[in-house]
Order: C-alpha cells, then structure tokens, then sequence
C-alpha cells in the first residue's frame, strides 16, 4: 500500500523523495527548510508550463515536417525547397555571427586536458566508485585481459598467470615508453635502474646512465631518490606513473624492478541519471540521487563479497610526490565528476501539483545542484571540484530556446540555493537534429555556462529517422554511418565549438565505443576521435580509458585543433540530406529479414533487462553473441527503424511478429544462466518486457520525438507492481 504523499503548499510529494530531501540533502546546506519547499513550489510553477509550450512546439515542427514531406511523397527531394520550408517554420535560425564562449571557472580536466570519458549510471553505487577511480588504471592489466595482445604463440588469456602473454605486456609497455618518454641515449627496453639524480630522472641501461631526451617531461617521484617507489611522467597533460616493487611477482621478475605502469585515463565522469539507468520512481530516483550526494560529500563507499573476503570500495585519496628539485605536489586520483539530468519530455510523480505530474528535469535539477552545493562546501581531499563549479549535462534539448530555458532554470535554481551565478555549468549533448542545425545558437544561449558539447550519433541516428519519417524508407541501420548527414554532423559538432571559443572553457565530445570487448579494434579505431579535435570521447569501462587514453598521449589535440581553425567549415545544409533507400532500390528478401531480426533481438535483448530487471545499461548480446554496451540511445535506433520500415511497407506486422517470436526465443537462450532473467517465451502474452518490445515498435511512430522513456517507464512500473 502506498503510503500519503507529504504536502508541502500545493506541492504532494512522494514520502520516499521528500525524507532524503529533508533528512540527508538539507542538513548541512545552511538553507531553511521552509524557504526551501517555497522555493521549489515557485520553481515548479514558473517553469512547468513553459516546459509545457515548448514539447508543444516539439509537436507542431513534428506535425509540419510530416505534413511537408507527405504532400512531396513520390517526388524527387528537393534540397533548397526543404531547406527554405525549415527556415520559414523557424526550424532553422540564422547562424550567429560571432560566439565567445565565457564561462569561468572550469576545472582542467574538462577546460584543457583531453583525455576519455566514462559513462556510468549512478544509480549502481559500485559502478559509480569504480569510474570515479578510474583517473588512474593499469596497463599491465588492460593489456593481459584484453584481446589487444595477441594469444599466438602461446600467449593465451586462461587459465593462471601465463609468463609468455606477460613478457609481451611488459614489451608493449616498455615500447610505449620508448614512444613517448625516450631515453636521450638508449631505450627503456634495457633499463636496469630508474633513480633521481640532481633533480633529473636517469636512467641506467647496461653500464651508463642516461636521462630522457626531454627532461621537462619529468615531473615528480615517491620514495627515496636513489630507489623511488614510482616516478611520474607527463606529455599532453596526462601523466604515467612508472611502479617499482621488487617484492611484487612481476616486478621481482623485472631487471628494472618494474611492476606496473599506470595510466591516467578517465579525468572526467558522467554519472547517469538518464539514459544508462532504469529509474521509474522514488525509490529508484532516490537511490541515484543518494550516491551523487554521497560522491560529493565525499563519503560514498560499498561493501561486497569477493571470492571468500569482504572488500570495502570508497574514493581514492589523492597522492602526495616529490617534484623534481624535492618540492611537493598533489596528484589527484579521482576522476572530475558531472551528472546527467533526464530531458524535459518525462513527466514525474515523486512531485504532483493538483494530482497532476511535474517535469522531471526540474526536480533532477534542484535536487543534483543541491548535492552538488554539498561539495562546494567540501574542504575535505575528496573535493570534486576545486574550482567550485557543478557540473550538469543536459540532455535532449531541441534548439536553443529550450537551451535558453535551461539557463533560466538554473539562474533561479542558484539564486535560491544561495550559489553565485554561473556555479552551475552546462553540458549540451547534440544529439537531437534541431539542436544539431542551430548549435552555434544553443551555445550562444548558454555561452556563460557551457562547458560542452558532445555529437550523441546514436540519440541523433534515432532522432534523425523519427523526424523524417514520412520522408520514405531508410537505408539499412548498418550503413547508416557511412551516409552523408553523420559525417556533416560530426565535423559541424568540432567547428562549432571551436568557432565559439570552447578550447580552455570545456570539452568537444565524441560518442561511446559500444563493444567493450574488442579492444584491439578500439585502439584502431577510436583515434579517429582525438584525430578530429575532439578533447574527449566516451569509453564503456575503466580499462577501456586506459587503453583509449593511450591515443592522447599520441595526438596533441590542442596541436590539431588550432589547424582546425583554419579549415572551410561545413556547410551545415548537408545535415539534411535525409539516410533514405535510393528510388528504384530494392532490398532482397535476406537483406529485409536480416535486417529485421538484428533489429528484433537487439530490441527483446535490451527491453528484456531494463523491463524485466530494472537495468538501465549493460552488455547485451547482439545476434551474433558479440557483446555489445546497450542503452536507451540505441533501442531508440532500432524501434524507430523497424517503425520507419514497417510504415512504408518494407516489412508487414506478420514479419514483425514472426521475428520477435523467433527472437524472443534467441534472447530467452542467450540468459538462460542469469538467475536473475525471466523468460519471455514461457507466455509471451503476459511476458511485460515481450509485449514492451511489440509496444516500441507498433506504437513507435507516435512516441513523442521516437524516445521510448513513455512505454519502458510504464512497462517498468507495471513489472515492479506485480513483484510487489
């Protein structure tokens, strides 16, 4: 039975809300505990019905681009017609002339140094420690547990430690170091001795000592000079911390004593409120709100059982060195962290005013500025942000009035919390195709709180098939990344920023490697993204930073970005070459039901976790058992592709239903050793996360901008009602 809500003026609040609000979140804030309430009454009230007018307005572009492309069905696109229609309807706004970004007080790790960037959703509080640790991450461990050192040759990963894969870790590492700290005379490969001389580090190899050919990269030591404990490095603002311990397995192996290099990796941390987690009511909200808090006070730790011990996990603290000439200095080991609210389209009942829903994004904003306030407080080395910044991404916001309505939000948000203006900085995720044609825009509305912008390729894939939907059917998801639009789309994400001023003010972000397995092919492939002057790009784990993180120290990405400057920017018109199947095109019957199937089980596959379990992100087999790091982003895709299809005929409701039996059978196989997993097949009628997945799909044309928050939300409810 659920127990009365607190009323609080016209405010009716979910008690579960209103006790952590009242009895974790107010003590030590200073604030009144009825001027607070007040507050948020008047918050409520003022910016509800303006979120109001603008999913309105969301609604009637939708209704227009709709109506424009159905009077042109079965006529040849015409580009400079569309392109006019958008900026009559207001779709498309002049582009500024010129933007300077402005905001200050920016810690490093998002104003100047690129490096990774990890996703975690907060709600799992043993996530959320690991990535906010994951600053600092072994190479030795990143190499020997991953497929970036091949198994020939007797290097396999099984079984107990194999010395033969461990000679080829340590040979990679010390080529790394080679690479990027060389030795003025000889090669770390042969190093015998690391020891502090005269405040340079030398190095012995055979029967001389050398130093580094760049002495400045040197930057500090543990322990005694003659036989440090570790040495610290540095190139392009990240640093390596070289191991010595002759009393560990590999070090006592080590001519030189070495046991580890460790890499600094994740320097910043989103901590998810949105698309990574399953939250759908105040229990659920309230256990993610509580690890922010307890992130920022500091004091946040797990206790859980590994193998026959029990391990305590909390914040690193941060460590203390000797520079090069016997001064101290800090170095920090805990990732900078933000937090990611939920968009402005989902409505909430923790809050009610009248019986009626509020916009959760206002209370995801109150209630993360409120904890965040908690470390502004903080003087303890746990701090997150020594520049007294709060640090929120904002999700989902088409075009950059409902930018400027976020600012607004957060002016008033500041002015009753008692912070200064502009504490609360902004992150603007550019992934819906309004906000895409108009960032220049959206930044200048947030210019003195912006501290980045990242391209969401797969919110936008989905985005970008919703909001031409009835433009025609669109090419198979596989070859969309190859299509004209998403290349236009990326490039436009860095020239904007830099066009703005965004260098030394924040980051440039580029989207999530989705295979956390295959680091190999990671490491090929995503120095594409510090390549294409992005100071930042997501990484699914912490060992996926480290192995990414090895792409900064090879790519100065400020050096890239200040020849980017120079270059022809991109006509952003080219963002509206809509992904559809060429006239006349026609797939084969194995290409549609390819298609459909690797559609249907990444759907069933994903839904049947966050439905069924309550998991918001997690590897999920794909059709072919590859692991693949599955979110709200990507089963937008897909539900939208097969709605897309399904209304022009390319496949029929028998195929549909055909494919999501036979793949709820698949899925069902796929967990059949998760205890956890209930399966679908066992009545596919009363199966919630089964007829989840047919809702997405059947009903998918006429969710609100193709999100799929509305049918998981009331799914997810409806599956913990009936566990109760």
């Amino acid at each position: 039975m659920n127990e009365p809500k607190i009323v609080k003026g016209s405010l009716e609040m979910d008690p579960t809300l209103f006790d952590f609000i009242n009895s974790s979140l107010l003590p030590g804030s200073k604030l009144d505990d009825d001027d607070f309430w007040k507050n948020l009454e008047s918050l409520i009230k003022d910016f509800s019905p303006r979120i109001d007018h603008l999913l309105r307005i969301r609604d009637d572009y939708q209704s227009q681009l709709d109506e424009w492309h159905i009077k042109r069905r079965g006529k040849p696109h015409d580009s400079d017609e569309y392109l006019q229609f958008l900026a009559e309807i207001g779709y498309i706004q002049d582009r500024p002339e010129s933007v300077q970004i402005q905001t200050e007080n920016v810690d490093p790790e998002i104003a100047s140094v690129p490096a990774p960037q990890l996703v975690v959703p907060v709600d799992n509080a043993r996530y959320a420690i690991n990535a906010a640790n994951a600053r600092w991450g072994s190479l030795y461990d990143a190499l020997y547990g991953t497929d970036v050192i091949s198994e020939e040759g007797g290097a396999e990963r099984s079984g107990s430690y194999n010395a033969v894969r461990g000679a080829k870790v340590i040979a990679y590492a010390r080529n790394l170091l080679d690479q990027h700290f060389p030795l003025d005379q000889s090669s770390h490969t042969t190093s015998t001795k690391y020891q502090v001389v005269d405040s340079e580090l030398r190095v012995t190899t055979g029967t001389s000592e050398t130093p580094l050919a760049d002495p400045e990269t040197f930057i500090g030591y543990t322990g005694d000079p003659a036989e440090p404990k570790s040495v610290f490095l540095k190139k392009h603002g990240l640093h390596i911390e070289i191991i010595f311990d002759p009393e560990d397995a590999i070090g006592a192996e080590d001519p030189a004593s070495i046991a580890d290099l460790m890499i600094e990796s994740a320097l910043s941390t989103i901590m998810d409120c949105e698309d990574s987690v399953a939250t759908v009511d105040a229990s659920d909200k309230v256990r993610a709100y509580g690890n922010w808090l307890g992130l920022m006070q500091g004091n946040l730790e797990i206790e859980f059982a590994k193998g026959d011990t029990s391990v305590v996990r909390k914040l690193e603290a941060d460590t203390v060195i000797n520079g090069p000439d016997g001064s101290q200095r800090t170095i920090r080991r805990r990732s900078l962290m933000l937090v990611r609210n939920v968009g402005m389209h989902l409505m909430t009942d923790m809050v009610t005013v009248e019986g009626l829903k509020v916009p959760e994004t206002l209370i995801d904003a109150v209630v993360t500025t409120l904890c965040g306030l908690h470390d502004i407080t903080n003087s303890s080395e746990t701090k997150n942000s020594p520049h007294g910044s709060i640090y929120i991404v904002k999700p989902k916001m088409h075009g950059p009035d409902e930018v400027a309505l976020a600012v607004a939000m957060f002016n008033q948000i500041e002015d009753f919390l008692g912070l200064e203006r502009n504490t609360v900085k902004i992150g603007i995720m550019d992934e819906e195709r309004r906000t895409s044609m108009n960032l220049l825009s959206c930044i200048e509305e947030a210019r003195e709180r912006v501290v980045f912008i990242n391209t969401g390729f797969l919110d936008r894939t989905g985005d970008e098939i919703h909001t031409s939907m009835e433009a025609g059917p669109f090419v198979p998801k596989t070859e969309m990344k190859a299509q004209q639009w998403l290349e236009a789309y990326e490039n436009i994400n860095v020239d904007e920023g830099l066009a703005a001023g965004l260098l030394g003010h924040g980051q440039i972000g580029k989207g999530m490697w989705a295979r956390p397995d295959d680091m190999a092919d990671m490491l090929r492939e995503k120095i594409g993204h510090p390549e294409s002057g992005a100071t930042c790009a997501w990484v699914p784990s912490p060992t996926a930073a480290t192995l990414h993180a090895l792409h900064y120290f090879q790519i100065d990405v400020v050096d890239v970005q200040s020849k980017l400057v120079e270059r022809a920017a991109t006509d952003r018109n080219f963002m509206l070459t809509i992904p559809l199947l060429e006239p006349g095109r026609e797939l084969s019957p194995d290409e549609i039901s390819a298609e459909l199937r690797n559609n249907v089980q990444g759907i069933l596959g994903y839904v049947a976790r966050w439905v069924g379990q309550g998991v918001g992100c997690s590897k999920v087999p794909d059709i072919n058992n590859v692991q693949l790091m599955e979110d709200r982003a990507t089963l937008r895709i897909s539900s939208q592709h097969i709605a897309n299809w399904l209304h022009h005929g390319i496949v029929t409701d028998e195929q549909v239903l055909s494919a999501m039996k036979e793949m709820a059978a698949f899925v069902d196989e796929q967990n059949a050793g998760d205890s956890d997993y209930q399966s679908m097949c066992g009545d596919l009628n009363s199966s919630i996360p089964y007829q989840a997945a047919l809702a997405l799909v059947f009903e998918g044309r006429d969710q609100a901008n193709g999100y799929t928050e509305f049918l998981l939300t009331e799914r997810r409810q409806k599956m913990k009602a009936a566990s109760a």
